[in-house]
């Protein structure tokens, strides 16, 4: 296997990953690190370290129920986009190897873009997603977003080309997605805007003095 090909398919999946789900993906490489089952570029063996595995399953033991309530996902998305895309684009940096500090520098620009604009897709979905009554599409979404990262990284480890390959579907389906996707989101947050400024001017207006039917006899008894 090409291990060009494989530093590669490493880097651009974990900036992938970290854009969806980083604790399951900090999770699962420093797992596979730890009991031998890949060997992790120098700048990466950290995550196999006791101390990084136990907060990164600690960490997406918490996302995995605030990502299945509806309302505290987005919340939680919002919160993590100044966490996600940082951690992509220093992972992706560290999964180039020992290569110059140029290349380093390189994955990371690469991989911090490919991690914003999976968290883009992810985060802007979800709000979608939330307008529905029903929790059960949120659970359904949420569970296909780890089974996806998980999936994705035992790919991008074992068959790359594939990996590769993949990816490049999913980056045209992103650019022909986010756009219509920030339309929906205007539109959600439109809505929420009337309908909140509706309920201020209900409750600001005075009430209406009920117009009463004046019975014959019952004239203004003052008019000349």
């Amino acid at each position: 296997m090409d291990p060009v090909v494989q530093t590669i398919a490493l880097t651009m999946g974990v900036a992938w990953a970290s854009g969806i789900n980083l604790y399951a993906a900090v999770f699962m490489l420093g797992y596979m690190g730890m009991t031998g089952h890949m060997e992790l570029p120098p700048d990466l063996q950290v995550l196999a370290d006791p101390l990084v595995l136990a907060a990164a399953g600690f960490m997406y033991c918490v996302e995995f129920f605030a990502d299945k309530t509806p309302g505290v996902d987005t919340g939680w998305d919002g919160i993590h986009t100044f966490i996600r895309i940082p951690a992509g684009a220093i992972l992706a940096a560290g999964a180039v190897g020992d290569v110059s500090q140029a290349a380093q520098i390189a994955a990371g620009l690469v991989g911090g873009s490919l991690a914003a604009g999976a968290h883009a897709t992810k985060a802007g979905s979800r709000v979608l997603v939330n307008t529905s009554p029903e929790p059960f599409s949120n659970w359904a979404a949420s569970l296909g977003e780890d089974v996806v990262v998980i999936a994705g990284l035992w790919t991008a480890l074992n068959h790359p080309w594939i990996f590769l390959g993949l990816l490049l579907v999913f980056i045209l389906a992103m650019i022909w997605l986010l756009p219509k996707l920030w339309r929906g989101i205007r539109r959600v947050f439109r809505f929420l805007i009337n309908r909140i400024s509706g309920r201020r001017e209900a409750q600001a207006s005075p009430p209406q003095p009920l117009n009463r039917p004046t019975l014959p006899g019952q004239e203004d008894r003052h008019t000349p």
